[in-house]
């Protein structure tokens, strides 16, 4: 079963939830109005109202501050005390209150996702991390797309199986995402693979701020529904359709730092693991002892931003094809010119 598309008045496609409602009874996967005790699992985010009204925090405050888009206590420190004033009815001694019942309730510990690699695993630490952004990046069929599928399944594996025990959302920029892949990855697993897809939610996004757009929209179903895992497939792929020329590349990198900047907040006030792929391009400058040099796109802007980076290759066998294809088709040239 694919994830669904749904299409707005305006004919932009939004993200939509692959699956029928799951049933509550054995649900592993607890509604944030059903939390109602003060300690929480430390590997998610704690969400405002049974957290703050448990350490004396007015329901009624509560309110206000999810009126103002502020839905967790990560997403609370993310404001200075003097925005958190500018809210009706929260006076400087309330948001001190506020402010200090959730720095107790912040107890954030990383989790790491299998790739399933263990030498990859063994690599990164045990896998890709929670609260960061981990950048994959290589020319095509190098098996960043691969890896991005792997994700969607090993994400929802329980903790102790080295697994996020949470959703996955997949913003795909390129149309490569194929739900049939997901298939043999879920039975590697043993899992179901219907069960699987119920809980990936997939958008195609379009231009630069569809996909902005995106992830305004994806920060509120975070804050209801436990996602552990968000994937950009690829980050980079249309800000250099929808900016061209050197022009334009100032106003390219300043939106495209904004969109990373999204991004972070999302990792972090979330708890959860931010996969993007990217592209790359030519490197003259590489040096005479490096063959066929490649960097990644997006220049200083994308390095900074990503806190893992992993370049992918082909393997020898891939390149040995690509080698046989090429003289095949030079033969067959040869043979037509004579």
């Amino acid at each position: 079963m694919a994830p669904s598309k749904q299409y707005d008045e305006g004919g932009q496609l939004q993200l939509m939830d692959a699956a029928d409602r799951i049933e509550e009874e054995g649900e592993c996967f607890e509604s944030i109005d059903k939390l109602t005790r003060l300690r929480l699992i430390s590997i998610r985010p704690s969400p405002l109202p049974p957290s703050l009204i448990s350490q004396g925090i007015n329901s009624g405050d509560v309110k206000k501050l999810q009126d103002a888009g502020i839905y967790t206590c990560n997403g609370l420190m993310m404001h200075t005390k003097k925005s958190l004033t500018g809210i009706k009815g929260l006076s400087e001694a309330k948001v001190d209150k506020i402010c200090e019942a959730a720095e107790k309730l912040l107890r954030k510990s990383v989790v790491r996702i299998t790739t399933g690699s263990q030498a990859l695993d063994e690599l990164l630490g045990g896998g890709i991390e929670t609260l960061c952004i981990t950048e994959a990046f290589g020319e095509f069929r190098s098996g960043k797309t691969q890896l991005a599928h792997t994700l969607c399944v090993s994400t929802q594996l329980p903790i102790h199986m080295h697994g996020g025990n949470g959703k996955v959302a997949y913003i795909d920029t390129e149309g490569t995402f194929r739900p049939e892949r997901i298939v043999p990855i879920a039975e590697r697993f043993g899992m179901d693979a219907n069960a699987v897809l119920d809980n990936i939610i997939y958008a195609r996004a379009y231009t630069y701020e569809h996909q902005y757009n995106l992830l305004l929209g994806l920060a509120a179903k975070m804050a209801e529904e436990p996602f552990r895992l968000l994937i950009v497939d690829s980050v980079i792929a249309l800000f250099r359709v929808d900016f061209s020329g050197r022009g334009e590349l100032a106003e390219r990198q300043q939106k495209l730092a904004q969109m990373l900047s999204r991004l972070t907040k999302i990792a972090e006030e979330f708890n959860v693991a931010v996969y993007i792929t990217n592209q790359v391009i030519a490197d003259p400058g590489g040096g005479m002892f490096i063959t066929d040099p490649k960097k990644p796109a997006g220049g200083h802007v994308l390095a900074h931003a990503a806190t893992i980076r992993l370049m992918l290759r082909k393997g020898k066998g891939e390149q040995l094809r690509q080698n046989k294809d090429s003289i095949t088709d030079m033969v067959t040239a040869n043979s037509k010119a004579g």
